[in-house]
């Protein structure tokens, strides 16, 4: 136990004695700072720089009516940002960009199986996008925390998707339900990612992480679990005409794991 009279670390290294000294050096923001956009175009505006954001950087196979989708995403998505802090993407170019165009690149570079799940989607990335794609497939967004739930919600009913499940919590390996695909964009590390689904997804279906370029430390990690996974792909690629680079890598179960013995949960 630590001394009562040792001082609290301050996680954030915002010193308010180094602001006083330095008053013309901006602070660090404080950790979950809320940013909030300060324009937020209408859906016609939106789907008109879209038009030409998606043209010039790899995503002209996006429909007019796919694309006019995402604009009522964005605006769904700006004006809940004015409420609570969903994003870091403030700008319609970065959400375009980095949330939009991120998502759908995937479907270029493998088979997506459904029934898909996004595990951890937060707002909504990359399922939403996905969904829009692929309006007629089984989709599932799983996320853990509640505002988020409501809001993927919201943006269902808004959207008029159909075939979407919204699942208000974080995917374990007590999760278990029939799935031939799970996607995700969060940080979590592979290995835990495979575990995590280890009971939900079948013997051949997929996982799909979407990473940035150095996951060579996640792919050592991740030969623990080879008894029951084998890597199918692995893609390095970049959103056309930006320094955004990527990494998808796609995992196919071969073989199950037990089932948990759920009458040992407390």
């Amino acid at each position: 136990m630590s001394s009562p009279s040792m001082a609290h670390k301050n996680k954030t290294n915002f010193s308010a004695y180094k602001a006083r000294q330095n008053p013309d050096k901006p602070a660090l923001p404080l950790r979950g700072f809320h940013r909030r956009p300060s324009t937020v175009h209408s859906v016609n505006e939106a789907n008109d720089r879209l038009y030409d954001l998606f043209k010039n950087h790899g995503g002209e196979f996006i429909t007019h009516s796919e694309r006019l989708q995402m604009a009522r995403f964005y605006e769904l998505l700006m004006n809940e940002q004015n409420r609570q802090n969903f994003t870091r993407l403030m700008t319609l170019k970065d959400v375009g960009l980095k949330h939009f165009l991120d998502s759908v690149l995937v479907t270029k570079l493998t088979k997506l199986q459904f029934p898909l799940m996004d595990m951890g989607t937060g707002p909504g990335f990359p399922g939403i996008p996905l969904k829009i794609l692929y309006p007629d497939q089984k989709i599932l967004l799983a996320e853990g925390v509640q505002k988020r739930v409501e809001f993927l919600k919201k943006v269902r009913e808004s959207l008029d998707l159909k075939n979407l499940d919204v699942i208000g919590r974080n995917i374990d390996q007590t999760f278990v339900y029939p799935l031939q695909g799970v996607i995700t964009r969060a940080v979590e590390d592979a290995s835990n990612s495979l575990k995590n689904i280890s009971n939900c997804l079948e013997v051949g279906g997929r996982l799909y992480l979407m990473k940035g370029p150095n996951a060579d430390p996640e792919l050592k990690l991740a030969q623990t679990m080879k008894e029951h996974y084998t890597l199918k792909e692995d893609h390095h690629y970049e959103i056309p005409k930006t320094p955004y680079k990527r990494r998808l890598l796609v995992f196919e179960k071969i073989k199950n794991f037990p089932l948990p013995d759920f009458e040992d949960e407390d």
